[in-house]
This record gives C-alpha cells, structure tokens and sequence, in this order.
C-alpha cells in the first residue's frame, strides 16, 4: 500500500479521478465501490474519504469532470457555428455523440444520487452552464420569446434529446431496421421548432 506521502492531495485527487474514468471506458459505475477504487490506485479506503468527503462526492467530482469535457465540446461546436439554428442542432448532436462515445460516464450523470445531500453550488453552477447554453440559441432564435417560453422549450427539447439518445446508447428502440438516433433528434427538432415558432 502507498503511504499517504507518496503524492501531495492534488496529486492523488488526480490519480483517483483519472483511475475511476479509465475504469468507466468498460465498466458501469455500479461494479465501482470506495474499496475498489482505493484498491486501484494503491490506497487504503480511508485516504479517499479524508481527500473526497465520502464515495459519494468521490463519484461527483467524477460527473462533474464529466460535464466539464461535455461542456467544452458543446461550447466549441456553438461557437463554430455562425447560424443559431444550425448550432442549436450540432449541440443535440454533440450531446448525442458525447453519451455514445462515453456510455459509463454519462449514465454516470444521471444515475448519481446525493442520497438526501444538497447538490453542492460548483456543481450547480455546471449544470446551469449547460442550461443556459442550449436558452441563448433558443432565445437568438425566437427573440420575440419570453424567457419562461424559452425555459419550457429548453428543457422540451433536452428531454427529448436525452430520451432518444438513451434510447440510442442502451440500443433499446425494438425496430426491425437500424434506427439512427441523430435522424431522431433531426426530426424532434424540425418538428419542435417548426410548432414553437410558429
């Protein structure tokens, strides 16, 4: 077992971080537990509560790395975008693409649980991030909206996004063809948009 001065807090922070998402890239969450991780990473469980709280802001800090790469990406693809409606379907893509190209880790997102905790604000603040980001395009599309309209819509559009794209990931749409989850998400939007703006 590596003794607790073998890295610095930041380090083993790091190390732990890192040891779970590397884990995720095959493994669900639930085959994860504090003694496991600990285990990974030659450490004893204890030294994983004295640097994260508990197991459960220890799997936090690994959504909220999460969200940040999911951020990034869709901060990225908006921002090359010059058409507010083209960009607002290149982010349900990138979501849809994220989810598919990290299944463990974004099922991660949703699956956590505080257990009665309050969601802590530097979380708060990233999920907010994201939020937002998906009402600015709504609202740069139909600027004439009230801000309550484009909540609504947002979160509309969101949940149908993140419905088929779990749907897409886990493989369940039970259709004798192939279905293309992005085709789904191209449909949902023309659709939605098409009613919402009208």
């Amino acid at each position: 077992m590596a003794r607790r001065n073998d890295h610095t807090r930041e380090e083993l922070t790091a190390l732990t971080l890192e040891s779970v998402k590397e884990f995720l890239q095959d493994h669900s969450h639930n085959e994860l537990s504090l003694r496991k991780v600990a285990t990974m990473i030659g450490y004893v469980p204890s030294t994983l509560v004295n640097v994260f709280g508990n197991y459960n802001l220890l799997l936090l800090r690994v959504v909220a790395e999460t969200l940040d790469e999911l951020a990034k990406q869709s901060a990225q693809i908006v921002a090359s975008e010059s058409d507010d409606r083209q960009a607002l379907y290149e982010l349900a893509y990138c979501y849809h693409d994220f989810a598919f190209n990290n299944p463990n880790r974004w099922q991660l997102i949703f699956q956590h649980n505080m257990n009665g905790e309050d969601l802590p604000e530097w979380q708060t603040k990233r999920i907010d991030g994201m939020t937002s980001m998906l009402e600015g395009l709504l609202k740069a599309i139909s600027p004439e909206k009230t801000d309550a309209e484009v909540v609504q819509a947002s979160r509309v559009l969101w949940a149908g996004v993140h419905g088929i794209t779990l749907l897409s990931v886990d493989d369940k749409f039970f259709a004798a063809e192939p279905i293309d989850g992005k085709q789904l998400i191209q449909d949902l939007l023309t659709n939605y948009l098409a009613t919402w703006q009208s």
